[in-house]
């Protein structure tokens, strides 16, 4: 019974002031529980419930409050902030004095005091606070200070008992409490979102201050506040029902017998006009929003007509009233081509819709503008499904509706109004296809209007009758215009693994399982179910439904396919160790043949079970592990020690070790820098290998019948064509070794390239000096890394190697967060939690350090004897333009090549040497500064020297002026005057006869012509506008504009000249082959298989590989997007290096990043070089700038190997990161929408980019300087996008805005509870759509022409808040990867100009990407942005170029050196 005394005694306290029927409540509750006809637990649930119904609870329950609401109650995980608890421990004259209250009477008694009028007098002063104009039972305060229900929307009191806890998050403290009391006084404690009462401590009570959004209709979800909410104008007089209607001898159908409709059995048709649809409160509203399949009554008025009746004037028509409720809605596909047939159905009949009334037309005109919509989106992408998000949006945006319909523009906001309806529409395209034919749901396009628009995939669309009629393209891809070669290695290949997935098709294709087309049955009608066995079919297709093809499934995996992750797995090292592990000996008979050498006991023969080998002899190796193929080796030497008889292995590697994997041929090695020494037993026996040398008429074989295979296959039989690099992926034709003959019985040209290269990484010092230091030994040479370093020479070392006397204030890297944002005005910006930019440079590193060698020494050892392990250089230090005391802003106006000499001298190791360099001072040069610059890299120049005492710029001193003399040694010293009279002239290399294949504008070609390597004389490019550009710029370039398929298809057939006349180039002509093919042939493949296999073999990589094939030139250039080396789990990648090993060319490939190159972009671009036998294969360049580190990774991961290309400075560089600042502050300012395609400068370049940009004789017109002409709405949101930087979206104020087009913006409305972000600080809903709470997404939650785009806040915790969309390119930053169409809200959002309110301009694109001024560009806006964006940067393609060219210069020296005549156009019939 003290449980039940305890409940009483509580109870008493509010009892007298409850309502008569709630105290009669509580006594039969009471008598209940007494008679045990209710347990203590619902006693106690049911007095909760109804004390929260006498105080005002929502829906009479607690829980209910506490769940929807107790994410703002101002505590956590059921504690108390220490802080808030001692905050609110003040007496009640503060309290009152905070809240502006009456006094409240002071409680008389303890815990359990029955001082019933004091507790009755503070509930009723806590009703007073919390009043409510809603409440007839609450107390109003009759004092003038306003309630606190004046200030927010709604309240929610929770009344608990202390004996009996709430739930989470709410808690109870007993009383006392030394933080919620001072004595007897009530305490009243305020938050943000919260008012907690604690009455007399006996009870608790919370009042919830909540700001909710403003009610919905409960039918057609409407907001009743919203000014664009429209009531149906009531009908006429005369207007029918329906039934009657349907009888009017008008419609001449019926007649007054009204069951007469009834019989029919379909349902009549009619058309109708001046209609409205509503809901039975006469609301307005679509009915193409799903109201109809949740079974929301809406009704049509409308004037009827026949159905043969055209004119949709109400002429001759029965005026209806109320027509429906409506069933269903359809489309009847399009009338025409253009206007779709729309109309929905009633109980009594069909109609068709035809004008729309007044008041209704806003509405029906976005039902056409969605179906129209879907139109073009289907029909684009038939036939452009490699198109981007951007491309399509081009096309939106450049279509004009048709006459007669409602709207007059598309925008990129009709999109994703519409996204769901357009995607559903896609959905039923595809299921109307073929199933071999990829769908258009997994393009790259689709994919991204999925995720920006938060579509869900796999809805039924039983509400269209029949599916838009769309006719389908029957065009397919250009057949592949194959070599003999090219066409066998795919075909053999493909051939192996379609029989292997054949085999694996048992497996079941996985389903989303969540959608709903994973969850109906199949249909039983399509050819994939009639094959099924329960079906009754043979069951051999094993294809799913046609219904049931989960788009989910589709989508993910075609997404996963372009996303490639790079994981960092450690690069793999020579495994001389593991072989050793791994290999197994035999049982065999050993005898020594002839007598071995003097000295060490050597031998050139040896008998192995009978059979003899010999030094030079190939030998196969057993493996411990049977399933492990025999390792091959050459021997190299044979002798006897006290290891017993033993041989030196140089090993080979079979190709399916190298990067080419399972595509390499099996029977062919590589020689690789691997060997060791191995007893005799361990051989099992002989092999022949054989090399493979290329024939003399190599150039002319291309695109001939050649049998794939080299050699048959014997089982002891194997060949090898070149040397390959195990960290670089480098295949290269076997560097020539001759041993000497002293040493032909032990040479291996393995361990002598392993010494060479152990050499090189270790500083050697020569040419030592007369000196009377007795601690150190001077030198005048130092040889490291293949380069010889003397006095007076310039060096480049990593930057800490050492430090300068100034400290110059460099950019603070502080949060780019504000602090106390009004959430109410600015709601999403609290999802910018990270400080991070993408585009920013605050993490790019600093360039090399360059200094001056003064002198080369090593110390001395105790016995006078140098130290040469450790060799030390003395070196002047150079201070860049940004290490002197006017820091950063110093170096953008000048030279990035430009120093200051300095006397600070510094002590190094020559370890730490990364390069060496040319440093001149200005005034001696015998040629303009910017002539000796635009030699190449590794040039500087100095004018004047730095005190970093004084902190001022003085006159070199004499010693800086002129070089220090310099040894006579070998004549590597870099003096201007013995530099050339030691060296031997360079030999000067002729441009290369260079064939560019998918050329676009020129990007690649420009490149290559600025590195004086190529001269482009023919271009294929099958897209007009670009070709074009292509011909304004090279006009002694023959630009093709076929299929590059055609062409191939003409030269091999012996044609000289094409349809037009133009001459082909024929075999023996091109030198140089560059391209970069595009890969929509299987860009959306995940498995290969018949289909797949044939989409690959006719993609344009297949052609281009035909070209080199055909044409044999001297290099070979392959370049895509970053993701070509990851294809497919790289199988691209090793079948295009698998046709050029087949070929016979050396090969490599490797991820260059743009940005390291000289342009304000980051640009990571595939690759693949090929050099002809006899020439050399060009290395990757080192990088020249450095850039942010995040945006250079460059490894790539083929079958878990790490593999890098053959940079060693990392992501160090000679020069400073370019900017956007450096890029295009000198442009002169321009609006939105600025069309003028020539205007002036209005300034000199004020940058050393800009300088060199627009040339030494650029004209003062300005060309290009053009940029989009963006909607009201994009505008008006990029007015708003703050100059700060990392300024995007999330920056955009939530307000009502009148647009250029004199419209006006809503406000963003929150409607649902958040279940990842939950509240703001305000305890403001974070929500926009149901999703948020984890609920399937309501079509009616859809908001548009809000500042705040709504599809952004929907999608926005599943796409890493939509970082960077409308976001504003950084001064000091650099471009995302330059797109096709700057777009806000596209792939690359970050578009919008640093400082004025538009999208970046076509010039201001051509300069990210190295374009210079004087580039043209063809055709409208949108043409010539897309010929920007695809191009190769050209500052990346000369780079290459140089280094092409370095090649030939040096093949060019050898055979000089050695005596040869080069014939230079003779190889290969040039």
């Amino acid at each position: 019974m003290l449980f039940q005394d305890h409940i009483k005694e509580k109870l008493k306290l509010v009892q007298d002031f409850l309502h008569v029927d709630a105290q009669d409540q509580l006594t039969s509750l009471e008598e209940k529980m007494k008679s045990s006809e209710i347990s203590k637990e619902v006693y106690i649930t049911n007095v909760k419930a109804l004390l929260g119904k006498e105080l005002n609870l929502e829906n009479g329950s607690h829980v209910d409050g506490v769940e929807q609401n107790g994410k703002t109650n101002g505590f956590t995980n059921g504690s108390h902030k220490e802080e808030d608890v001692e905050d609110a421990t003040m007496d009640v004259q503060e309290e009152e004095e905070a809240v502006k209250s009456p006094a409240a009477p002071k409680g008389k008694g303890g815990r359990r005091s029955k001082a019933n009028s004091d507790t009755k007098t503070q509930i009723k002063h806590l009703y007073s606070l919390v009043e409510s104009p809603a409440s007839t039972r609450v107390t109003r305060n009759s004092g003038k200070q306003p309630s606190i229900m004046s200030m927010f929307s709604k309240v929610c009191v929770y009344v608990f008992c202390c004996c009996c806890p709430p739930p989470p998050p709410y808690f109870c403290f007993p009383f006392p409490h030394p933080h919620f009391c001072k004595g007897n006084k009530m305490l009243i404690r305020f938050s943000d979102t919260d008012v907690h009462v604690f009455v007399n401590a006996a009870f608790i009570v919370f009042v919830s201050i909540l700001k909710t959004p403003p009610p919905k209709c409960p039918d057609c979800r409407q907001y009743l506040d919203d000014s664009d909410l429209k009531f149906f104008q009531g009908d006429p007089d005369n207007a029918l029902d329906e039934p009657e209607m349907l009888t009017d001898e008008r419609l001449s159908l019926f007649d007054s017998n009204e069951d007469g409709f009834e019989s029919y059995d379909d349902l009549p048709q009619h058309k109708i006009t001046s209609f409205s649809v509503y809901d039975k409160h006469g609301h307005l509203c679509p009915f193409d929003s799903g109201l109809i399949e949740k079974n929301v009554e809406l009704y049509v008025s409308c004037v009827v007509k026949p159905i043969y009746d055209d004119n949709p004037c109400m002429d001759g028509g029965v005026p209806a009233k109320k027509l429906g409720p409506i069933n269903a809605w359809w489309i009847t596909g399009f009338d025409g081509g253009e206007k779709a047939l729309i109309g929905f159905t009633t109980a009594f009949a069909d109609y068709i819709l035809m004008q729309p009334s007044e008041e209704y037309g806003p509405i029906f005109a976005l039902m056409q503008e969605k179906i129209y919509m879907s139109k073009i989106v289907v029909e684009f992408l038939q036939k452009n499904r490699d198109a981007t998000y951007e491309d399509l949006l081009n096309k939106i945006e450049t279509t004009v509706p048709p006459a007669g319909l409602n709207f007059n523009c598309f925008t990129e906001d009709t999109l994703l109004r519409h996204a769901q309806f357009v995607v559903e529409q896609v959905e039923s395209y595809d299921e109307a296809g073929d199933s071999d034919e990829q769908p258009i749901i997994v393009t790259p396009c689709m994919r991204d209007l999925i995720k920006l628009a938060g579509v869900t995939l796999g809805k039924r669309r039983q509400a269209i009758r029949h599916p838009t009629k769309i006719e389908k393209d029957s065009k397919g891809p250009t057949k592949a215009t194959t070599t003999k070669l090219v066409y066998q290695i795919f075909d053999t290949f493909f051939s192996d693994q379609i029989e292997q997935n054949d085999k694996e098709s048992g497996v079941k294709r996985q389903r989303c399982g969540v959608c709903e087309v994973c969850q109906s049955p199949d249909c039983g009608k399509c050819a994939a179910c009639k094959d099924m066995i329960k079906f009754g079919g043979s069951g051999k297709s094993k294809q799913a439904c046609k219904q049931r093809r989960c788009p989910n499934l589709a989508v993910k995996e075609a997404e996963d396919d372009e996303n490639i992750e790079e994981e960092d797995v450690p690069v793999e090292k020579a495994k001389k160790v593991s072989y050793a592990k791994r290999k197994k000996q035999t049982q065999c008979k050993l005898t020594w043949i002839g007598e071995p050498t003097e000295g060490k006991k050597y031998y050139y023969k040896v008998s192995v079970n009978d059979e003899v080998l010999e030094v030079g002899d190939c030998v196969s190796v057993s493996s411990e592990d049977p399933s492990t193929p025999l390792y091959l080796a050459r021997i190299t030497s044979l002798w006897e020690d006290n290891n017993g008889k033993m041989f030196h292995a140089h090993w080979f590697l079979r190709g399916i070790h190298t990067v080419l994997g399972e595509s390499s041929d099996p029977l062919e090695l590589v020689i690789v820098d691997e060997c060791e020494d191995m007893q005799l037993n361990y051989i099992q026996g002989k092999v022949n290998v054989t090399y493979k040398t290329p024939s003399d008429n190599w150039f002319m074989e291309g695109g001939m019948d050649v049998d794939i295979k080299v050699i048959e296959d014997d089982g002891k039989s194997f060949f090898y064509q070149f040397w390959y690099d195990t960290e670089f992926a480098r295949f290269e034709t076997p560097p020539k070794t001759t041993p000497s003959e002293d040493s032909k019985f032990k040479f291996c040209g393995s361990c002598e390239r392993i010494k060479e290269r152990e050499e090189k990484e270790s500083p050697r010092v020569f040419e030592p000096l007369d000196n009377d230091d007795d601690s150190r030994a001077l030198y005048a040479l130092a040889c490291f890394k293949g380069e010889q370093f003397r006095v007076g020479d310039g060096v480049y070392f990593p930057p800490e190697t050492f430090n300068f006397s100034v400290k110059p204030a460099s950019p603070v890297k502080r949060s780019h967060r504000k602090e106390d944002v009004d959430e109410e005005l600015y709601p999403e910006y609290y999802r910018k939690s990270s400080d991070y930019i993408k585009g920013s440079n605050l993490d790019a590193p600093e360039p090399f350090r360059v200094g001056r060698i003064k002198e080369i020494f090593c110390h001395r050892r105790s016995n006078a004897k140098p130290d040469v392990s450790e060799v030390k250089l003395r070196i002047y230090k150079f201070y860049r333009p940004e290490n002197t005391h006017k820091g950063v802003k110093a170096s953008y106006h000048t030279d990035i090549n430009q120093l200051y000499w300095s006397d600070e001298e510094v002590t190094v190791n020559m370890a730490d040497v990364l390069g060496r360099c040319q440093v001149e001072y200005g005034e001696d040069l015998n040629e303009p500064v910017q002539d000796y610059s635009s030699g190449g890299p590794d040039r500087f120049y100095f004018l004047e020297a730095y005190n970093a005492k004084s902190k001022s710029f003085e006159d070199p001193p004499n010693h800086a002026r002129s070089a220090v003399h310099k040894g006579k040694g070998k004549g590597k010293g870099k003096g201007k005057k013995s530099s050339t009279q030691n060296e031997p002239q360079a030999p000067k290399v002729s441009k290369y006869r260079t064939l560019d294949v998918f050329s676009g504008c020129g990007g690649l070609s420009e490149g290559f012509h600025q590195a004086g390597i190529s001269e482009t004389l023919w271009a294929i490019e099958m897209w007009e506008p670009a070709a074009q550009a292509f011909r304004l710029n090279n006009p002694g370039t023959t630009v093709f504009t076929e299929d590059c398929n055609v062409l191939l298809k003409l030269v091999m057939s012996g044609e000289k000249t094409n349809s037009l006349g133009q001459k082909l180039p024929q075999k023996g002509d091109v030198e140089m082959l560059c391209g970069g093919p595009p890969c929509q042939g299987f860009s959306g493949m995940n498995r290969f298989n018949s289909r797949t296999y044939s989409k690959f073999k006719n993609s344009l990589v297949v052609s281009y590989l035909s070209y080199c094939d055909y044409y044999r030139p001297k290099f070979f250039l392959l370049e895509n997007v970053r993701n070509f080396v990851s294809f497919k789990n790289s199988m691209v990648l090793k079948l295009t290096l698998r046709c050029l090993v087949r070929m016979g060319y050396q090969c490599t490939f490797g991820v260059l990043q743009a940005g390291q190159y000289g342009v304000a972009q980051t640009r990571r671009r595939a690759i693949i070089l090929a050099a002809a036998p006899g020439e050399k294969l060009p290395l990757y360049p080192e990088p020249l700038h450095v850039f942010a580190p995040r945006a250079c990774s460059l490894s790539v991961v083929v079958d878990e190997k790490k593999y890098i290309s053959n940079v060693t400075r990392g992501n160090g560089g000679i020069y400073r990161t370019i900017t956007v600042r450096d890029t295009m502050s000198d442009l002169p300012e321009i609006r939105n929408g600025a069309a003028a395609l020539e205007i002036s400068y209005n300034g000199e370049p004020q940058s050393w980019f800009q300088r060199q940009i627009r040339g030494t004789q650029y004209q003062p017109i300005l060309r290009d300087h053009i940029c989009k002409d963006m909607s009201a709405l994009v505008e008006g949101r990029m007015r708003h996008i703050p100059l700060a930087p990392g300024s995007d979206w999330r920056d955009l104020p939530n307000i009502e805005v009148r647009l250029k087009d004199n419209t006006m913006t809503k406000k963003l409305r929150y409607t649902h509870s958040d279940k990842k972000n939950g509240r703001s600080s305000t305890g403001a809903l974070r929500g926009v759509c149901t999703c948020a709470g984890g609920k399937p997404c309501d079509p009616a939650d859809r908001q548009f022409n809000t500042l705040i785009p709504w599809c952004l806040p929907h999608t926005g915790n599943r796409h890493n808040h939509w970082a960077g969309l409308y976001g504003r390119l950084e001064w000091d930053g650099f471009f995302s990867t330059t797109v096709t169409n700057p777009e806000p809200m596209g792939k690359q959002g970050r578009v919008l100009h640093p400082e004025q309110h538009r999208v970046v301009s076509v010039r201001e694109c051509a300069r990210s990407q190295g374009f210079p001024d004087t580039y043209r560009f063809f055709g409208n806006i949108l043409d010539k942005h897309r010929q920007v964006g695809n191009a190769v940067p050209p500052p990346l393609s000369r780079a290459i170029g140089l280094e092409i060219k370095k090649c030939v210069m040096d093949r060019m020296k050898e055979e000089q050196a050695s005596g040869k005549e080069h014939q230079t156009r003779k190889d290969g019939g040039l």
